[in-house]
């Protein structure tokens, strides 16, 4: 299962985070939100991008939006959606729980600076069920993670 990925980077990388299996399906922005108890904004929401060849993610608030011209200024290309066979295959993760941590293979993260608005944001760990709680800043360092803004 994706969220023992996510678990197990956390056990190696950041123990004191934890992975909150809520029960009930967080897959949207809204749903996650009601779910956590939190506004919209807070949900990280992680999208599976390419620009051109390339695929990679991009974490944002959850009530924002790809701005196309800010994203092809930033990516040198218009952004597209990797369909659900796409985003499993770079991540091993379900579409609805793709989140930044716990992937199958190496993938490439961005954070977009809309998240910087918030103390704590909370990305899925995995599943559509999962999430965590985690500061924007730490995010992006356990990350690897460049920032970059690209949405409105």
């Amino acid at each position: 299962m994706s969220t023992d990925r996510t678990r197990a980077f956390f056990d190696a990388q950041a123990p004191d985070l934890t992975v909150l299996d809520t029960g009930e399906d967080t897959a949207t922005v809204q749903m996650a939100a009601a779910t956590l108890g939190v506004e919209p904004g807070q949900i990280a929401k992680t999208l599976a991008l390419r620009d051109g060849e390339r695929s990679f993610l991009l974490v944002t608030r959850g009530d924002a939006r790809v701005d196309n011209a800010k994203f092809k200024a930033t990516f040198g290309a218009k952004p597209r959606m990797l369909d659900a066979e796409g985003t499993t295959a770079l991540t091993g993760q379900p579409i609805g729980g793709v989140g930044p941590f716990g992937h199958s293979g190496p993938v490439t993260v961005y954070c977009d600076v809309s998240l910087q608005g918030f103390e704590t944001v909370y990305p899925a760990a995995g599943s559509p069920t999962s999430a965590f709680a985690i500061t924007p800043g730490r995010l992006a360092e356990l990350a690897g993670a460049q920032w970059v803004d690209v949405s409105r």
